[in-house]
């Protein structure tokens, strides 16, 4: 049993779940584990509750009533740049692919594990915080722009639109530009767990990521694929 812990700097998480008991369970084992948590049960409120509240962190569930996750995650977007974690069904891979086009930054299956969920989350919100960014780094490609210490990047001098996770894997690719970085290597870094193989969210990321950046999705200058190995973000000649 984790014991409670009481703080003023609690990071705050926003279930939006419309099984009570689950969500309930998920509460008290998060606020056990040091965090604020508020649940909304409806659908139909979820991007109301995200934008007004503009948690440090969103559970979003899949499957729910008035409006499902990918909808409210896709609208929710306009307004919050924070990190998603999205609730799947355990065996259905497009629900996954669908969710990260939608700018979901990672998916648990359900049934949840507590602790796979809490270890997920704190590994997003590590990301997230600019306290621990690698310093004050700006990386510049000709008019690509990209910098760490405020997580934002620039083409042509404006400003590109990315969530979260789409940054993460940017900052990543162009920190190591010129190295063709595995997929293996990819997953340790940004989520913290093994790849298996079968995971299709970086390579969705991926194709997220181009056409931000000026990239020709069809025939991309910038990050090139690397068959059977990964990805290569090119360097400026």
């Amino acid at each position: 049993m984790e014991e409670r812990v009481e703080r003023n700097d609690q990071d705050h998480v926003l279930i939006i779940e419309d099984d009570e008991r689950l969500a309930e369970l998920t509460r008290d084992y998060l606020e056990a584990n040091g965090f604020q948590v508020t649940v909304e049960g409806d659908g139909a409120r979820g991007v109301e509750r995200i934008v007004s509240l503009q948690p440090d962190l969103v559970i979003l569930d899949l499957m729910l009533p008035g409006e499902d996750g990918l909808s409210i995650c896709r609208r929710a977007r306009t307004d919050y740049a924070g990190p998603i974690l999205m609730l799947t069904a355990r065996t259905d891979d497009m629900d996954q692919v669908l969710g990260l086009e939608m700018g979901a930054d990672d998916y648990v299956p359900k049934p949840v594990q507590p602790r796979v969920l809490l270890a997920r989350m704190r590994a997003l919100m590590r990301r997230t915080d600019s306290g621990e960014s690698s310093g004050d780094a700006r990386l510049t490609f000709n008019n690509l722009v990209v910098d760490s210490a405020t997580r934002e990047a620039w083409l042509e001098g404006d400003r590109i639109d990315l969530t979260s996770a789409e940054f993460d894997l940017l900052w990543l690719l162009a920190s190591h530009a010129g190295r063709v970085l595995t997929r293996e290597e990819i997953f340790s870094e940004l989520r913290g767990i093994k790849y298996d193989g079968q995971d299709r969210s970086i390579d969705v990321r991926v194709s997220r990521i181009r056409p931000k950046i000026g990239d020709d999705p069809n025939h991309p200058h910038r990050i090139k694929t690397v068959r059977s190995k990964g990805y290569l973000f090119v360097k400026d000649g």
